[in-house]
């Protein structure tokens, strides 16, 4: 198609004159230098810049001063609310695998049933609160430590989760203390490994 035909010059100038003024024109050369990384070829006649619509950064708004990845605060409901379901679902498995081995010389029938069923519910909860509650402990931790020492670090894990094992075996008296906080220390510097282990590996890590 030629653009140099009268009509196509007409045309451009009539569309141009409805905004207030005459459409900017670019050549072919000038267009195809334009790198459109992800994007489709554009018209040459549509009345846009096609430089503006190269996007070099994220087009995520944030707030002045806040940060790209959630906070402690912001993970705590997630991870309460993950932590009591993974509990009711394996205390779920467990009652029912003690509901079949306790009652399988009984026949089939609705005191059998009812059993399991009990146990299935008792061990559900029961996992889910015992969960749930370490993971209220390790969550608050977290936040105070964070808050108290300005800075937000895998330190701050570590010692939330070493608390945690602390204050959750507290009444098993001193030697209780020491073995829930070896547990919690083993258990939040594994977590802390696997979440720098990118960063270890020289790769950028990935965030949540």
């Amino acid at each position: 198609m030629d653009n140099n035909l009268p009509g196509s010059g007409g045309s451009k100038g009539g569309f141009g004159s409805l905004f207030g003024g005459a459409a900017p024109e670019y050549s072919n050369t000038e267009l195809a230098g334009v790198p459109l990384t992800g994007m489709s070829p554009l018209s040459p006649y549509l009345n846009v810049d096609p430089r503006y619509l190269t996007q070099d950064s994220d087009e995520f708004i944030l707030p002045t001063g806040a940060n790209k990845t959630r906070g402690r605060f912001e993970l705590a409901f997630f991870t309460i609310g993950g932590c009591c379901i993974t509990g009711a679902t394996f205390g779920a498995l467990n009652g029912l695998r003690m509901g079949l081995a306790e009652t399988r010389d009984m026949a089939w029938s609705k005191p059998r049933n009812v059993q399991i069923l009990n146990l299935v519910t008792r061990q559900g909860a029961t996992w889910a609160n015992t969960l749930g509650s370490l993971a209220l402990l390790y969550s608050v931790l977290g936040v105070v430590i964070e808050k108290a020492r300005g800075a937000e670090d895998d330190l701050n894990t570590v010692a939330a989760g070493t608390m945690t094992g602390m204050l959750y075996k507290s009444t098993g008296g001193l030697r209780g203390v020491a073995r829930g906080g070896l547990a919690g220390l083993a258990i939040s510097g594994l977590y802390a490994l696997y979440s720098n282990w990118d960063h270890l590996k020289g790769r950028s890590p990935t965030h949540f």
